[in-house]
C-alpha cells in the first residue's frame, strides 16, 4: 500500500503546450489519509492571461504579475514532491507541459551514468576510445530515444545556443537547464552507489592539470563551438532527415577523443556539475571552467550559425 504520495494539478494561460504557460501549481502531500503539507503558487507567465482562462480558473494578470519565475517554482516543487507518487486530475494534459523536461533530465542522466560510467567503471580496459564511443552512443541512443519529445539536448550549451538561434523560448530554456543538470545528479548519484559499492574511487569529474588552466578553457571553448555548430546544422530545416542523432553523436565520439588528455572533455555544463559535486576538491574549484567556456562556445556557434543563415537569406 502507497503510504504518501503527492496530488497535484496545473493552470496554464491555454491548451498549447508547446506555447502556453503554466500559470499555478497547486499540490498536498498525503500521508496515511491525512494532508501533511501543502504547495501552492502562481508562475509569472512570459504572455497575458486570457479572459477566457480568467474565466475559468480565476487567475487574473494582476495575480501573477509579481510571482516568481517558472524555473524557480518547479525547482521547489520537485524538491516539495521528493521521490514519492504523483496523483493527479486530467494528468495527460498537465504532463504534456511537464513531458519535455522530464525527458530532458532523464536523457541526462543516461548520458552521465553511461559516459561517466564507462570511465570510472570500465576506463582501464577500455581507454580513452572506448570512453568516447561511450558518451557519443549514449547521445544517439537518447536522441532516437526522447528527440521526438524534448529535442534531446541533454546539455545545457546546446539549449543555450538553440534559444539564442530562435529556436525555442527562454522560458523553456531555463527548464531544459534545471531538469538537464537535475538528470545529471541523478546519474552521478546512481554512478557513486555503483562504483562505491565495488571498492571504486573517482565520479568522471572534469579537471585539468596544474599550469594547464587556457589549454583547457581554450579546448573546452573551442571544442563546445564545434559540437554546437554541427548540432545547429544536423537539426536544420534544410539537413537530411534523420541522421541528426548520428553526426551529433559521433561528433561528440571525436571530440573526446581529443579532448579527453586536456580536460577530460566537458562541452556540457550538467555532465560537470554533478560530478564536481560529488568529487569534491579540484573537480569543485575548477568547475568555473566547465560551465563558462562551454557557455562561450555556445554562444559563438550561435553567432555563426545566425550568419549562415542569414547570407542564405541573400
Amino acid at each position: 500500500m502507497i503510504k504518501t504520495y503527492v496530488v497535484f494539478d496545473l493552470e496554464t494561460t491555454g491548451l498549447d503546450v508547446e506555447n502556453d504557460n503554466i500559470i499555478e501549481i497547486g499540490a498536498l502531500k498525503v500521508r496515511e489519509g491525512k494532508v501533511t503539507d501543502r504547495f501552492m503558487e502562481f508562475l509569472k507567465p512570459d504572455m497575458p492571461i486570457s479572459p477566457m482562462i480568467t474565466g475559468i480558473t480565476g487567475i487574473t494578470n494582476e495575480m501573477v504579475k509579481n510571482a516568481r519565475d517558472t524555473k524557480t517554482v518547479i525547482r521547489d516543487f520537485v524538491n516539495f514532491c521528493e521521490d514519492h507518487i504523483l496523483v493527479g486530475h486530467n494528468i495527460m494534459f498537465d504532463y504534456k507541459f511537464m513531458k519535455k523536461y522530464v525527458a530532458e533530465m532523464i536523457g541526462t542522466m543516461v548520458l552521465v551514468l553511461m559516459g561517466c560510467g564507462s570511465a570510472v567503471i570500465a576506463g582501464a580496459e577500455i581507454g580513452f576510445l572506448g570512453i568516447a564511443f561511450a558518451f557519443g552512443l549514449s547521445v544517439v541512443a537518447m536522441a532516437y530515444a526522447i528527440g521526438g519529445i524534448s529535442g534531446c539536448h541533454i546539455n545545457p550549451a546546446i539549449t543555450l545556443g538553440v534559444f539564442l538561434t530562435g529556436r525555442m523560448s527562454g522560458k523553456d530554456a531555463g527548464m531544459y537547464m534545471l531538469f538537464q543538470v537535475i538528470g545529471a545528479f541523478i546519474g552521478s548519484a546512481i554512478l557513486y552507489v555503483i562504483s562505491s559499492g565495488m571498492g571504486l574511487e573517482g565520479t568522471g569529474a572534469n579537471m585539468y592539470g596544474e599550469g594547464n588552466m587556457v589549454p583547457a578553457f581554450v579546448a573546452e571553448l573551442v571544442f563546445t563551438f564545434i559540437f554546437i555548430l554541427v548540432v545547429l546544422g544536423s537539426t536544420s530545416a534544410n539537413a537530411p532527415a534523420g541522421f541528426a542523432g548520428l553526426a551529433i553523436g559521433l561528433s561528440l565520439v571525436l571530440i573526446h577523443i581529443v579532448c579527453i588528455p586536456v580536460t577530460g572533455t566537458s562541452v556540457n555544463p550538467a555532465r560537470s556539475i554533478a560530478p564536481a559535486i560529488f568529487e569534491g576538491g579540484n573537480a569543485l574549484s575548477q568547475l568555473w571552467l566547465f560551465i563558462i567556456a562551454p557557455f562561450l562556445g555556445a554562444i559563438l556557434a550561435a553567432g555563426v550559425w545566425k550568419y549562415f543563415e542569414c547570407q542564405k537569406c541573400k
